[in-house]
Order: C-alpha cells, then sequence, then structure tokens
C-alpha cells in the first residue's frame, strides 16, 4: 500500500471518528451534574460571547464541535437577548434550537385589583421585563394613549389588573398594548351603556371605579362604598377620600402616612377634600368587580364609611360615625 492511500485511509477514519464524537457530543447531554440555569444573554452580544457565558456555568463541553453545531444550525446570528432556562442535562443541540427559537424564561407576574401604573412599572422593572422610565414615559405619551383608543391624559385606569405571562423578549409597548387590550375587552358594550344611562363618561366611570378598588373590600362592600360616592356626588359633596389626595403627590399611602404628610390640605387637582366632584382621571387600575360595582350601586343612602379592625367597613348616614370593632 503506497504512502498516499495510507494517508487517505487514515484521514477518512479521522473524519469519521471526529464526525461520530461531534454527533455523539451533539445529542448527549452536556453534563448531568450541572442542573437548571438560569442564564442572561445581554443585548448586544456576539456568539463568541454567548458561547463564554454558556461555558462558565458548565452549559458548553466542546467549544469547537459548540460552534461548528451553531454554524450548522445558523444559530450564530439569530440568538436573541433575554433570560433562559437552561440545564446540564439538555445536549448542546437542544441548548442551541431554544436558543435560536427565542424560548426565554416566562414570568407569570399578578397585579391585583387597584395598583397603580407607577407600581406596576416598579413590578415588572424587578423582573427585568421593562424599562421601568420607558413605561413611566409611555404611560402619558398622549400619540401612545390614542393609539390604544384612551381619551384621558394617563394609562392609569386601562392597564387591566390580572395574572400575565411575559418574557423579555417583549417590549414595554407591547406589553401596555397586551394589558389594555384585556382592559377592551371585559369593557363590554352593555357595560358602556350602563355608564351613559347614570351620566357617566366612560373616564369618569373608570374614575370612580379606581377609587372603589382603593378600598380592600368584598364584592358587596363594594357596592356599598360605590354608593356612598353615588350619594356624596349627587348631593354636591365632596368625596374627601384620602387615596385621591395620597395619589396627587405621586407617593403611596404608606409612604405619605409615614411621613405623616399633611396630603388632605395638599393643592392638587386630585384632593377631593379640596375639588368638588370627581378628581380629572383614575388613581388605579381597576379589575372588573370594581368597574360593576361603579355602574351598579347598592340601593342604600349612607353618605360616610369608616375602616373597622377587622379590615372590614362600616357606613353610615351621619358624619359622627367611628371606627368599629
Amino acid at each position: 500500500m503506497t504512502l498516499r492511500r495510507k494517508i487517505f485511509y487514515l484521514s477518512i477514519i479521522a473524519i469519521l471518528i471526529t464526525g461520530i464524537a461531534f454527533y455523539y457530543s451533539s445529542v448527549s447531554p452536556v453534563n448531568d451534574l450541572t442542573g437548571k440555569k438560569i442564564v442572561d444573554i445581554p443585548k448586544g452580544a456576539g456568539f463568541f460571547r454567548i458561547t463564554e457565558i454558556l461555558d462558565q456555568v458548565g452549559l458548553v463541553k466542546n467549544r469547537p464541535f459548540f460552534w461548528v453545531l451553531a454554524i450548522a444550525k445558523k444559530g450564530t446570528r439569530h440568538i436573541r437577548a433575554g433570560q433562559y432556562e437552561l440545564a446540564g442535562s439538555m445536549s448542546p443541540s437542544a441548548i442551541i434550537n431554544k436558543l435560536v427559537r427565542g424560548e426565554m424564561k416566562v414570568f407569570a407576574v399578578t397585579l391585583p385589583d387597584g395598583i397603580t401604573y407607577r407600581e406596576i412599572a416598579r413590578r415588572f422593572a424587578a423582573f427585568k421585563l421593562v424599562n421601568e422610565a420607558e413605561l413611566m414615559t409611555l404611560s402619558n405619551d398622549q400619540d401612545f394613549l390614542a393609539s390604544l383608543d384612551i381619551k384621558g391624559n394617563s394609562i392609569e385606569g386601562y392597564l387591566y389588573p390580572s395574572t400575565y405571562r411575559f418574557d423579555q423578549s417583549m417590549t414595554a409597548k407591547e406589553i401596555m398594548q397586551i394589558m389594555v387590550g384585556q382592559f377592551w375587552k371585559e369593557v363590554t358594550l352593555e357595560l358602556k351603556k350602563r355608564a351613559q344611562e347614570i351620566g357617566l363618561t366612560v373616564n369618569e366611570w373608570i374614575t370612580l371605579a379606581s377609587i372603589i378598588c382603593t378600598y380592600s373590600g368584598t364584592n358587596q362592600e363594594k357596592a356599598i362604598i360605590s354608593a356612598v360616592f353615588h350619594n356624596r356626588l349627587k348631593k354636591g359633596m365632596k368625596l374627601q377620600c384620602d387615596p385621591t389626595a395620597i395619589y396627587g403627590l405621586g407617593v403611596d399611602e404608606k409612604s405619605a402616612k409615614k411621613d405623616r404628610m399633611d396630603y388632605r390640605k395638599s393643592d392638587t387637582p386630585y384632593n377631593t377634600y379640596r375639588i368638588t366632584g370627581l378628581p380629572p382621571g383614575p388613581i388605579a387600575n381597576p379589575d372588573i368587580d370594581s368597574l360593576r360595582a361603579a355602574l351598579y350601586p347598592a340601593k342604600v343612602d349612607f353618605l360616610y364609611i369608616a375602616a373597622k379592625k377587622d379590615g372590614a367597613y362600616k357606613f353610615s348616614k351621619d358624619i359622627n360615625i367611628k371606627e368599629g370593632r
């Protein structure tokens, strides 16, 4: 056998061995000892930087093989920035597929009735879902609000409280569009018609619902709370509602009371101890129960509300109502 032929056969054998090793490496677990890892792929990171990040957490066994596999899968330029949940029990092929498809870690975020857009911004920012400043800016962007069919000066009241599943590939604008879209699904023509029948514009209705939802009452209590405010409005009385006065200062209730702010004397259009009628816009984001309560108040003649020590409320026609047990 000639030397040239020997070299040819040896080359074929080497290629076969390399191919088998490459295939085995591609489909075998990276490292069974490496459990689940949350990996952050930063924006603008190149493929070699991404490989380095994966290697640092034990998710790359053989860099050259990993590079070749990524090139074969056309993954070197299609990996999206975000947070991924990966594991050593996954093969390099499975890891690259997940990165290329953008299958990021999904965050389930629950937003309760009565949460404000400022609190929503902070909560989403904590999960790195949005830039807090960007969401705050969009919340008052008139062109953006118009595109969502919002006629108020702020997005407050229209970010429907629910449990959402978002990932870090989504923009603040996309997230807000989904939430406002859910709001408009809840606000039916029947409810809009009811608001018109009782003399409320959509903005006034949502504003009243947002005040009601700041009280942590049951659905039955919400209807009574609604009746109190409806009755005061009909009589031309000031609403005298602490949450509205506090909202006008741009702080939360806990901070206002901790700092002993004299919010009832504040000079803002939201201070219902000074103004007559509803404030200029919502002060929180109400759910469907609060929205319905604003439209269907209980048939009672109460004018005053006092919190009881057990968290419930006491209602009265008398200004001398006192905190109950």
